[in-house]
């Protein structure tokens, strides 16, 4: 996944500095590099952010229960 990112920026950063102009290498670098890149990098992430929040769910799920057993305890 990764691999991909890093090759996308290496073709838009030289796309962008073989522009005429300044603004439009930045431009390009920003609505060619940038933009398309995050979205690509957030929905790749989001199976990884599922389970993280499915396993902070089941931590905070598991620490109530032993919350529980040890007041039953006392």
């Amino acid at each position: 996944m990764y691999i991909v990112a890093i090759a996308w920026s290496y073709v838009v950063l030289l796309a962008a500095l073989s522009d005429t102009t300044v603004i439009g290498g930045v431009l390009t670098f920003i609505f060619w590099g940038v933009g398309p890149l995050a979205l690509f990098l957030w929905l790749s992430g989001t199976p990884a952010r599922r389970r993280s929040a499915r396993k902070s769910r089941g931590d905070e799920e598991t620490g109530a229960n032993d919350r529980a057993d040890s007041t039953l305890d006392q």
